[in-house]
């Protein structure tokens, strides 16, 4: 296994995380915050999308899908073009309202993009500087593994959520088990 292959199934982990935490939820589920100033899964899945479509945009040279593919205007959101969630106060958390199909698309999409990536690198691309802004500067690979561990904090996140809510009194009865 070379380092591309590795990193491919990291990211693939974090597509069957964000599905398990998003896969058949209604709007209730989606949108439940245990208190006011916490995440929803739906700010949680949208936020990890768009930071991983933002960092592989900057890696490629090329524009987000969420602005240059249409899924900023298929979200619809009363949000800025360029937000990546980074900050959000907890009524712009409140903002990000879509349902889990949406969700899991945008998904998708940024996976599949970021798997097309994946297949061109070589080793020498990984040790490539791509942030110079830091000490030490950050490479591709590093930068990489850095958008892998925030996606898997934010997942794990989402399915936490996904359970206190199913065992919640906000959930209805056929939900809790």
């Amino acid at each position: 296994m070379n380092s591309a292959d590795l990193l491919t199934d990291a990211f693939d982990r974090i597509r069957e995380a964000v599905h398990e935490a998003v896969d058949g939820l209604d709007r209730d589920a989606l949108h439940y915050r245990p208190d006011p100033g916490a995440n929803s899964i739906a700010w949680l899945v949208w936020h990890l999308t768009r930071v991983q479509d933002e960092h592989l945009a900057e890696l490629t040279g090329t524009e987000s899908l969420w602005t240059g593919r249409g899924w900023y205007e298929r979200f619809d959101l009363p949000i800025d073009r360029q937000a990546t969630g980074y900050g959000d106060t907890p009524a712009e958390v409140a903002r990000i309202q879509a349902p889990a199909e949406l969700l899991a698309g945008y998904y998708d999409a940024v996976h599949a993009h970021t798997r097309r990536f994946l297949g061109t690198l070589t080793e020498a691309d990984l040790d490539k500087v791509v942030d110079e802004n830091w000490d030490p500067p950050v490479t591709m690979g590093v930068r990489l593994v850095s958008v892998i561990a925030d996606d898997l904090q934010h997942a794990g996140q989402a399915a936490y959520l996904r359970g206190v809510f199913t065992r919640s009194a906000a959930a209805p009865a056929a939900a809790r088990h």
